[in-house]
Parts: C-alpha cells; structure tokens; sequence
C-alpha cells in the first residue's frame, strides 16, 4: 500500500471496526485504551496492517512514495514513522468513532469514515497513472523501463497483500463479534 494512502485507509478500517464493535462498546464501560474492542484493531494493525504497508515500503519504496521522491533520499527513520503513523491509525480510527458506535449514531460514523475515504480516492485518483507502473523513481521519471504492475512482483506483492489484509479484517470482524450476546 502506498505510504500517503495507509493513514487514511487505516483509518476508516478502525471506524468500520468501532461499528462493528457498537453492542461492545455499548456494555464495556471499561477505559477505550484497555478495551477488547479496541485491543482487536490495534493486534490487526500491529500483526497485519503495519507490516503490510512496512512491506511496500521496505522492497517497492519508490511505488509506496508514489513516485514523489527518491526511496535513497528518504530516511530509514521516517519510513519507520511513516509506517507506525499508519499502523496506529488503525486503533485510532476505533477510539474516536468508539463514542458515535456506542450511541449508534450511523450518520456520524459514515462522516466519520468518509472524510478519510473521499481523500483517498481523490488521491488514488490523481496518482492512479503512478500505481499501476512498477519501476524505479528514475525509471518513472526518465519514461523508460517500467512494466505494469500486473507483470511484476509489485503486482504480485500487491494481491498477496490484498489477501492477508482480507483475511485479517475478517478475523477482527469475528473477534469483535464473538463478544455479541447469541453470536458464537
């Protein structure tokens, strides 16, 4: 996943998470930080959403920049922030949406998920010529030598990523509703 896209998008997997958590919520009166619906986004974005945008930007950096900068010109410092920024995203999204899902209050979860949302593709719709190429940043720029994505390990990483970010939200979805009242 693109570096400027994994923020936002981790954000709205945390407020979808919240709403899927509304019953939870509901009943924990625990502090959000100690709750089990916000343990279950945050161990998602910890085993499974961090390391997965960790990956693009560790072995496909100039793609995951989008081709912005030079991956050499970028430090190993702010690759990681970058990274944690995005993986507390994540649980960040469950806790401020966690008040709207305990009320269920839809109107304000969608907002909610939506500013984010409507940003990422207005950004995926302005970088999609430099998402569907894998190349080097000097490739990208110089106008040779770059494949589709759909021809190279790029696009191979990309589906196999897809994959293990499915199945992950599929599990957190089903932890967080095994504490629903009649869900097993």
């Amino acid at each position: 996943m693109p570096i400027p896209f994994a923020p936002l998008l981790g954000f709205v997997l945390g407020v979808v998470l919240a709403w899927v958590s509304r019953d939870g919520f509901a009943r924990d009166d625990a502090p959000l930080i100690a709750s089990r619906y916000v343990a279950i986004p945050a161990a998602f974005a910890l085993f499974v959403y961090a390391p997965m945008v960790g990956y693009f930007v560790a072995f496909h950096g100039d793609w995951s920049y989008l081709y912005l900068w030079p991956r050499e010109e970028i430090s190993g410092a702010i690759d990681l922030a970058l990274v944690l920024f995005a993986g507390l995203s994540v649980p960040l999204g469950a806790m401020v949406s966690a008040p709207a899902a305990r009320q269920r209050r839809l109107g304000a979860i969608v907002w909610l998920a939506s500013v984010p949302a409507v940003l990422a593709a207005a950004l995926f719709a302005w970088g999609a010529r430099r998402l569907a190429v894998s190349g080097s940043y000097a490739q990208f720029h110089g106008d040779f030598g770059t494949v589709p994505i759909s021809a190279s390990a790029l696009g191979r990483g990309v589906l196999v990523m897809a994959i293990v970010a499915a199945l992950g939200v599929i599990w957190s979805v089903r932890m967080l509703d095994s504490g629903r009242p009649g869900v097993r």
